[in-house]
C-alpha cells in the first residue's frame, strides 16, 4: 500500500530529527472524532454488507428466479388443463335432423343468449423419468444459486475487511505522525532560540523545518487514505454517512493457524465455487437423463368435460345426431403422446452429454484451483504471522534500547544525540508491526475467502 510507505518514510524523518524521547513508548494515542456518528463494529459492517450490497441482492434475485423455476418444474406436468367459455346470441331453431320448419337464416327477430363452457387436459401417469429428471435439474440449479449467493457474500466480506482494516491502519499512522509532529514542534522552538543566540546549528534547524513540513504532508495523505477507505466502507455496507468505525488500534485477528490439510478439507466442504460445480454436475446429469427419456412416449390419463346450452335451439335427443348447441359431454381415457424426431433428439442428447463432461472438467479445475488458492493464502498467513511475531519482538527490544538510552541521558552517560538511532528504530519497527498486523488480518481474510469457512476470520 502506498500510504504504508509514506507513513514509514515520515516516521523515519521525524524520529531521526528528535534529540530527546521523554514519553513511554506504548500504543499510539487516539483522538475521538469530533463529529457524532454511530460506531459500527466489523461484525455489524459484515452483516450490513450482506444485507445491503447490490451484488448480493442481485444473486438473491437470481436465486428466487431459480426457485420459481423449480416450482414450475414441480407443477407444470400436472397443470396441462385448458378451460374455455363463451356466450353468444342464438336464433330460434326448431325441428330434428329430418325436418325443421325454420330456414337456414341465422339472424331472426327472435334470438336468445346461448353459452358454452368446458375443460380438458391430461394427467401424466408414466413418462419414463422425464418429470423426475426435470425436477432434479431444477433442484440442482437452486443449489447453484444458493452457493452463488454465498460466493457473493464471501466476496463482499473480504471487501469490508479491506476497507475496515484500512481505516484502522490509516488512523494508527496518523496517531504516530501526530506523535512525531509533537516531538518536532517540541524541539523546533528551543533550536531556533539557540540559533539566534549563536549556539545552535542553523543547518539542523533547516532540516527540522523541512521535516516538519514533510510530516504535515504525510499526515494529509494518511487522512486522505482514511476518508477513501471509510467512503468505500459506507458504500459497501449501505449504512451511508452515519457509519463510523470505532476508534481503536488495529488488532491481530484471534485465530490460530492450524495445519494446511484442515483448510484444504474446509475448502472442499464450504467453498461456494466447488459446491456450485458439484451442483452443476448434478444438473447436467439430470439433463442427460431427461434427453434420454424423451426417446420414449408419455402415457397419461386424459379428462374432459363440457356443457353447451342454447334455449332457442331445439335439443336433439338422437345420439347419432351431433348437437353443437345443447349438450353435456365428459370423457376419460388413457392416451399416449410420442414425438418421433429421433435424429434431432439424438443430437440433443449428444449436446447434453458434452455439457456434462464440460461441467465435470470445470469441477476438476475448481478443485485444483481452489487448492492452489488455499495454499497461497495459507503461505501468506504463515509469513505474516512470523513477521508479526518478529516485529513484535523487535518493538519490545527497541523500546528497551530507547528507555536505556533515555535513562543514560538523564544520568549523563549518553549525549542527547544518542537518542536519535533508538527513537528512529522504535518508530520504524512499530510501524512495521502495524503493517504486519494488517498483512496477517488480510491474509486470514483471504484464507477465509479461499476456504469459504467463516471461522477462519470472524467478525471480530
Amino acid at each position: 500500500m502506498r500510504a504504508r510507505s509514506l507513513v514509514a518514510t515520515a516516521l523515519a524523518l521525524s524520529f531521526a530529527s528528535a534529540v530527546a524521547f521523554a514519553d513511554e513508548a506504548e500504543e499510539p494515542r487516539r483522538v475521538a472524532p469530533v463529529h457524532a456518528r454511530h460506531e459500527t463494529t466489523l461484525e455489524q459492517c459484515l452483516a450490513a454488507a450482506e444485507a445491503n450490497y447490490p451484488k448480493v441482492h442481485e444473486s438473491m434475485a437470481q436465486l428466487e428466479r431459480m426457485r420459481a423455476q423449480l416450482l414450475e418444474a414441480q407443477t407444470a406436468p400436472y397443470s396441462g388443463f385448458t378451460a374455455w367459455a363463451g356466450v353468444a346470441l342464438a336464433p330460434t331453431v326448431a325441428g330434428t335432423a329430418i325436418y325443421s320448419p325454420n330456414t337456414d337464416a341465422t339472424i331472426t327477430s327472435s334470438m336468445a343468449l346461448a353459452w358454452q363452457a368446458g375443460i380438458s387436459g391430461a394427467i401424466p401417469l408414466w413418462t419414463f423419468g422425464k418429470i423426475t429428471a426435470a425436477r432434479e435439474a431444477a433442484t440442482a440449479q437452486v443449489k447453484v444459486g444458493e452457493h452463488a449467493t454465498r460466493k457473493a457474500k464471501n466476496e463482499v466480506r473480504l471487501t469490508v475487511r479491506q476497507a475496515y482494516y484500512g481505516v484502522l491502519l490509516a488512523r494508527d499512522g496518523q496517531a504516530l505522525l501526530d506523535e512525531a509532529l509533537a516531538r518536532v514542534e517540541k524541539y523546533e522552538p528551543p533550536l531556533e532560540e539557540k540559533v539566534k543566540a549563536g549556539d545552535g546549528d542553523e543547518i539542523q534547524l533547516l532540516k527540522l523545518k523541512i521535516q516538519h513540513a514533510e510530516l504535515q504532508a504525510r499526515k494529509s495523505e494518511a487522512m486522505k487514505q482514511e476518508r477513501i477507505a471509510l467512503a468505500g466502507l459506507r458504500f459497501v455496507t449501505g449504512l451511508g454517512p452515519g457509519l463510523e468505525v470505532p476508534n481503536h488500534p488495529l488488532r491481530r485477528v484471534r485465530h490460530v493457524l492450524g495445519p494446511l490439510a484442515q483448510y484444504l478439507t474446509a475448502a472442499r466442504l464450504f467453498r461456494p465455487e466447488i459446491n456450485m460445480a458439484r451442483a452443476g454436475v448434478l444438473a447436467r446429469r439430470a439433463q442427460v437423463e431427461l434427453e434420454r427419456a424423451r426417446f420414449f412416449p408419455d402415457l397419461a390419463l386424459a379428462l374432459s368435460a363440457s356443457r353447451s346450452y342454447a334455449p332457442e335451439v331445439a335439443d336433439q335427443l338422437n345420439p347419432f345426431v351431433r348437437d353443437e348447441a345443447n349438450y353435456v359431454r365428459y370423457a376419460a381415457g388413457l392416451v399416449m403422446s410420442w414425438s418421433l424426431d429421433f435424429l434431432p433428439r439424438a443430437a440433443r442428447l449428444a449436446q447434453a452429454e458434452a455439457q456434462l463432461e464440460e461441467i465435470r472438467a470445470t469441477e476438476r479445475y475448481a478443485l485444483g484451483g481452489v487448492g492452489v488458492e488455499v495454499e497461497t493464502a495459507y503461505a501468506e498467513a504463515e509469513d505474516a504471522e512470523k513477521r508479526l511475531d518478529a516485529y513484535t519482538t523487535a518493538v519490545r527490544y527497541a523500546k528497551q534500547w530507547l528507555v536505556k538510552v533515555q535513562q543514560g541521558i538523564d544520568v549523563g552517560t549518553y549525549e542527547d544525540e544518542d537518542i536519535v538511532d533508538p527513537a528512529k528504530e522504535y518508530a520504524l519497527k512499530r510501524f512495521l508491526q502495524m503493517s504486519a498486523t494488517l498483512d496477517y488480518d488480510m491474509a486470514l481474510a483471504k484464507l477465509s475467502l479461499a476456504t469459504g469457512w467463516d471461522a477462519v476470520n470472524p467478525g471480530e
